[in-house]
């Protein structure tokens, strides 16, 4: 087993997570079978109970593991299915030793962080490491490893001191150390020094990085390259300035650029691996779909550009929405639009709003009725939902296209209930427990007493039901009659208004396998109006959108039946089995699920 440890200085989010995907994503491209690991430093045992505003999205795997937005980076790039046992916390690990403690299995023996925690962390990685992730079903090649937060942090201390033990337990050529630092700049020079002291104190935690990855606004100069070499102890070629660009699915050609493949190969002696040939051709593949994919951006002219207006709780860090903007972009790169993400915070667009501070509200408003397309994505919480009734009667009433995601599926119901079915009351349990219109609420199989890892979480199948066929968004998914897609949710829409409102003309499209559970919803006779339950856009793919984020955007941009056109006669191409590109190649097939 190869590894290759990412770990950052100076300052975190510094975009660790980004080299590290992209670090995978080229070693993918040589034929090696790849996985990744991250190690978050807090106490937290998962990020299920994190607020997004402070730690951004919580990112939900197949076996409904709640994890760290970087894990999603991790499947996007390296287009992979992971696990929760990927995600590696401090509480989790401590948790782990003090159940083996309580159990006995330390028996007369002082437990401490050193031994006891280090072996933990080394024993879960190499675990970890050799699951297969990929359609190969078989062990990963190499492990990349992030480790999270800044070196020097107390908190980080047993997993660096891990980390120490574990090159010396990989054995030579078998460990590769990225360093990413920041080069900043200060009346126009560029200063090391900052690198230097992250090096140095990576060195004094007994970690020697055998590459230095320089986050820098614009190309290093040759005389900084030279000083952090000189300073560093490393050769110029190992410094790798990753400069910022226009897209950070550029990353991965900037890297290439600067050879770190090359260096890879030499570290890890890769000529003398024996590396399978149709793994190398599928990476040739992989790699040139991408190349094509993301450069085309650089072309796309300002007519080109779909704007979509976001209306969330959580507008204030866009990373609380990452998956989302992953989702967007990749659907945008497939219709050939630059995409324009229109920020909206959804109390702005509320009536207290008008009293309180008209200007804010005028021109949430105003950015609303300019946009493509309106996107109400997923939260919790009573603010700013009327906000999301009002867009997802904006979008209703004037044709707009509009994709509702878990709470915007539920606003959507309770919208078209208020407005179209005559239920002026109709609410959610989640935001009015008394409500006499419950049209939405709480799934009674949820514990309503402990909070964490108790939501409907994870892989759940969706099926079609009888005469969708007219459905545009099951036509994206290839006519399917079911589809397998991620949940995180605790509340419903409540069955016992199904009927009301689908004879109002609201298709529930979408059902669980008991037929109880509304899925995905569907307007007939509107140009794009589709809600889902589950989150899409966890299972997108830079080489493969998700359909519902695919078929929003195409039909925001005014592309939707050629994209749908293009979509049903394109043959998936594949290499040695696996789908590599093509949008549309999503979800399942007769209850088959497609390569991850």
């Amino acid at each position: 087993m190869k590894y290759v440890l990412v770990s950052g200085g100076v300052i975190s989010g510094i975009g660790k997570g980004i080299i590290a995907s992209s670090t995978g994503l080229l070693l993918k491209t040589v034929g090696l079978k790849a996985t990744a690991i991250k190690i978050d430093p807090y106490l937290n045992v998962d990020a299920g109970l994190m607020s997004p505003l402070e730690h951004g999205e919580c990112f939900v795997l197949d076996d409904g593991g709640e994890v760290d937005l970087d894990l999603g980076n991790y499947e996007r790039y390296l287009n992979v299915t992971l696990t929760r046992g990927n995600s590696i916390t401090t509480g989790r690990m401590y948790q782990h030793v003090i159940e083996r403690e309580r159990r006995g299995d330390y028996l007369g023996k002082t437990v401490q962080v050193v031994p006891h925690i280090t072996n933990a962390i080394q024993e879960t990685i190499e675990e970890t490491a050799r699951t297969p992730v990929d359609d190969t079903n078989e062990e990963p090649d190499v492990c990349i490893i992030e480790l999270g937060g800044t070196v020097g942090d107390i908190e980080s201390a047993p997993f660096i001191e891990a980390m120490r033990q574990l090159r010396r337990r990989a054995g030579r050529d078998n460990f590769v150390h990225i360093h990413v630092s920041l080069v900043p700049v200060i009346s126009e020079e560029q200063k090391t020094k900052p690198t230097q002291q992250a090096i140095r104190d990576a060195r004094a935690a007994g970690l020697a990085p055998d590459l230095i990855a320089c986050r820098c606004i614009q190309p290093l100069a040759e005389a900084t390259i030279n000083k952090i070499a000189m300073f560093c102890q490393v050769e110029p070629m190992q410094v790798l300035a990753v400069r910022d660009v226009e897209s950070t699915y550029h990353v991965p050609l900037l890297l290439e650029q600067q050879k770190l493949i090359d260096q890879l190969r030499d570290l890890f002696r890769l000529d003398a691996y024996n590396i399978s040939p149709a793994l190398v051709t599928k990476g040739h593949q992989i790699w040139s779909d991408w190349k094509k994919l993301t450069t085309s951006q650089e072309r796309f002219l300002e007519s080109e550009t779909v704007s979509i207006a976001l209306v969330g709780k959580y507008t204030n860090l866009h990373d609380s929405y990452l998956s989302v903007i992953k989702a967007l972009e990749h659907s945008a790169m497939a219709c050939q639009r630059k995409l324009k993400t229109v920020w909206i915070d959804a109390e702005h667009l509320e009536k207290a709003t008008l009293d309180s501070n008209p200007e804010k509200y005028h021109k949430a408003w105003q950015e609303l009725c300019t946009a493509n397309g309106v996107l109400v994505p997923g939260g919790f919480g009573n603010r700013g939902t009327e906000g999301m009734v009002a867009a997802a009667h904006w979008a209703r009433t004037k044709s707009i296209p509009y994709l509702g995601i878990c709470l915007g599926l539920q606003f959507a119901v309770v919208e078209f209930a208020r407005n179209v079915c005559g239920l002026k009351s109709a609410q959610s349990e989640e935001m009015d427990a008394q409500t006499t219109e419950p049209v939405v609420i709480f799934m009674p199989e949820v514990d309503r007493t402990k909070m964490g890892a108790t939501m409907r979480l994870g892989l759940r199948p969706t099926i079609f039901q009888e005469n969708t066929s007219w459905s545009r968004l099951r036509k994206l998914y290839h006519d399917a009659p079911m589809v397998n897609e991620r949940h995180r949710h605790r509340y419903e829409v409540n069955p016992k208004y199904v009927s009301r409102l689908s004879d109002a003309g609201l298709s529930f499209i979408g059902k669980d396998e008991a037929g109880e559970r509304m899925s995905i919803l569907e307007l007939k006779d509107h140009p794009w109006f589709v809600a889902v339950q589950f989150h899409p856009e966890y299972l997108s793919r830079v080489l493969r959108p998700s359909p519902p984020y695919l078929g929003f955007v195409a039909a925001s941009a005014g592309v939707l039946e050629k994209v749908t056109a293009e979509n049903a006669a394109r043959q998936t191409t594949t290499v040695n089995g696996d789908a590599v590109h093509g949008p549309g190649s999503h979800g399942l097939t007769n209850g088959v699920k497609s390569a991850p």
